[in-house]
């Protein structure tokens, strides 16, 4: 039973006003912060548990917005169950005492352990006044923040200096100190467009009071939605597109409040530059957007998103235009004087720079590459010496100017060069291909020669590490080896390549010449553990990836073909009674072999019941026919020609007793069994399947 003694509801705000946040962690600090405050009311029963809130973030604020929270909280029922009815006087007492009430306000209730003593008690409802800091120095807490810092002459701590704190509840000032800061109904407008301090007549008002007075738009996401309007609609006027922004898009969100976009230019000549130096540094050092014509070429335009809306524009565009003309001269210095030295002439250069302590240097990684790219190549029908080539160039734009200032530009850059330098066509597309795919859903190398040099780079990173013990652990992965693993995959399933796994990971362990230790086992565990990742990701579920990657294939270009056979089986009427099945033989034969039970030399000769030689005959005929399918790799049809077996099988076990005292008899039936889980079981352990 609950009851309520004070039902006055309100919206309450909670605001914290700063100096300039973090751009690329803000959107996640405002989430974090408005979900730990509500949480923190309902634990205290001062709000319903629904998820209604509304958080805010700006450069300058985090605040959140959450409604119908109550002043005080509701009252709380509890009932305690003590000692027996016929316990002793003092025990009862002590009970008593425990709980806060008096012996005679104990009642007696029976319960199957007989006759007991019960308190009710009534836990008081928190007060908002009372609990309100502890909560939101809980949430301050519980703040991702890699690093704090201290202002002034107090103790606080924070991501940056707080110079203001709002907790309002409906229209009252809800007392509290948090960060050494008095709790109050004031906040802060833009920096030069608004109005400050902004007086809050009520926490409803907020977000409006703060866009019509204080010239900010506090919701993130409404902010970066209007962002890209504004891009959007500025870039259709220029007759151009954006290309790919939303990375920036964010940040840009994170780092102004009252978000409006200027156009701005450079100087045609800078196009000489290959534009990807050109839009690195303008996205990277001026957060400035790029535009595009037909064929996604560079313009000399660029969009600007400022903070400030004038009439006039025109010092704010020149400003910007005057700042962003240097970084882009230093590109063009950079790629000028890089020009001057071939990358085969680099190459040597290598042998200079530590790849790593452990494993050499990276002279000794290009050249591991290099043997690793030809066999590939070779097994894919590709030309092994234009391979052998992009591998031996690949790392040598590392020692340029350009990639020294934008290690981002890693191998595109090499592609770049290796053209200006003559190199062939494939040659220098597998330079830059070679990365690829460099994030999450990127393009892949496009080329069987690009393909090979890009698997020789991400087997030899991952053999290496592994060999010497520095595989990813929980949330750590320094040299990016999930990235790596997934990369692999990606390009062998997606490519459709015929390789052997097995293959490649013994290859990739040999070029190092035994200098580093054996874990050619630990690196197909780890691929296997990506590949289920990427599979669930593609849309097949736990039951299915694992029915076939128990299997442990060496072809992963050929398991989303076996996963689309398995998922077709599923829908077969006879599916869940051949999985229950092949779940039973699985269980039997593993009993029969913890044992020691022996097959050799087992014989069907003593197979003389009627279900028996029927499952037999059955088997025999599903095989002989499934094989062929199996080897032109139809594995559907495959599956589908084993659903005759249902009832053989279920006759099998409804008849025979497997496990009989006749030895000659129990290994005729179990080697039966056995076949009947190997061809069953080519292309995927169909037991896995059972639920």
């Amino acid at each position: 039973m609950q009851k309520k003694r004070n039902e006055a509801k309100a919206t309450l705000l909670v605001e914290l006003l700063t100096e300039e946040l973090p751009p690329k962690s803000l959107s996640l600090l405002g989430k974090v912060f408005a979900d730990e405050v509500a949480n923190g009311l309902i634990q205290y029963r001062l709000k319903q548990q629904a998820a209604d809130w509304k958080a805010f973030c700006t450069p300058r604020r985090l605040a959140v917005l959450v409604p119908e929270v109550l002043s005080t909280g509701e009252d709380r029922s509890n009932e305690v169950t003590g000692p027996s009815a016929k316990a002793p006087p003092e025990a009862v007492a002590g009970f008593a005492r425990k709980q806060g009430v008096q012996v005679t306000e104990l009642v007696q209730r029976e319960t199957p352990k007989g006759l007991v003593y019960v308190a009710r008690t009534t836990a008081k409802g928190a007060s908002l006044d009372e609990v309100l800091e502890i909560v939101v120095k809980e949430a301050i807490r519980k703040l991702p923040i890699a690093k704090t810092m201290r202002w002034g002459a107090g103790e606080a701590q924070f991501v940056r200096p707080v110079h203001g704190l709002v907790m309002m509840h409906g229209t009252r000032v809800v007392p509290g100190e948090v960060l050494g800061l008095e709790s109050g109904d004031r906040t802060a407008g833009h920096r030069f467009l608004g109005k400050s301090p902004i007086v809050l007549e009520s926490a409803d008002e907020y977000e409006a009071s703060l866009a019509k007075e204080g010239k900010v738009v506090a919701d993130f996401a409404v902010r970066r939605a209007q962002i890209e309007r504004e891009l959007q609609a500025e870039a259709k006027k220029q007759k151009a597109s954006l290309g790919r922004y939303e990375d920036l898009l964010d940040e840009v969100a994170a780092l102004v409040e009252h978000p409006t976009v200027y156009v701005g230019g450079f100087e045609e000549s800078f196009l000489q530059v290959p534009q990807e130096c050109l839009i690195l540094t303008m996205r990277q050092n001026q957060k400035y957007f790029p535009l595009f014509g037909q064929g996604g070429k560079l313009l000399a335009r660029f969009l600007i998103v400022s903070n400030m809306q004038v009439r006039d524009p025109r010092h704010i565009v020149s400003g910007n235009e005057r700042v962003v003309r240097p970084r882009l001269e230093d590109a063009r210095f950079f790629f000028n004087q890089d020009r001057k030295t071939r990358l085969e002439d680099r190459v040597a250069q290598l042998a200079r720079v530590v790849y790593h302590r452990k494993l050499g240097m990276q002279s000794d990684r290009v050249q591991r590459i290099e043997l690793l790219a030809g066999s590939i190549a070779r097994k894919l029908g590709a030309d092994n010496v234009l391979a052998e080539r992009a591998a031996r160039l690949s790392k040598a734009d590392l020692l340029t100017g350009m990639v020294g200032e934008f290690p981002e530009l890693e191998g595109i850059m090499g592609r770049h060069y290796a053209m200006l330098d003559k190199e062939p066509q494939v040659v220098a597309d597998a330079i830059e291909g070679h990365y690829r795919p460099r994030y999450a859903g990127g393009p892949l190398p496009e080329s069987d020669v690009a393909c090979s040099v890009a698997l020789a780079d991400k087997l030899d990173v991952i053999a290496g590490m592994f060999g010497i013990a520095e595989q990813p652990t929980g949330e750590k992965d320094p040299f990016g080896l999930r990235r790596a693993a997934l990369g692999i995959i990606r390009i062998i399933v997606e490519r459709g390549l015929k390789l052997s796994m097995h293959e490649l990971v013994n290859e990739a362990f040999d070029r190092y010449q035994r200098r580093i230790a054996d874990a050619h086992a630990d690196v197909q565990l780890f691929l296997l553990n990506r590949f289920e990742g990427y599979l669930k990701e593609r849309g097949f579920s736990t039951l299915q990836v694992e029915a076939v990657l128990s299997k442990n294939p060496d072809r992963f270009d050929l398991v989303p073909q076996q996963l689309e056979a398995v998922r077709s089986f599923e829908a077969l009427p006879e599916a869940a009674s051949l999985a229950a099945a092949n779940k039973r033989v699985a269980n039997i034969l593993r009993q029969a072999e913890s044992k020691g039970e022996s097959l050799q030399n087992a014989s069907f000769d003593p197979l003389k019941e009627p279900a028996e030689t029927a499952l037999l005959k059955a088997l025999q005929h599903a095989s002989q026919k499934a094989g062929a399918l199996f080897d032109n790799a139809d594995y559907a049809g495959y599956l589908r020609t084993f659903a005759v077996l249902k009832e053989p099988i279920d006759e099998f076990f409804d008849a025979v007793m497997v496990m009989v005292d006749d030895t000659a008899l129990r290994r005729g039936r179990l080697a039966l069994l056995r076949d009947l889980r190997d061809s069953m079981n080519k292309v995927a352990d169909i037991s896995r399947l059972a639920k």
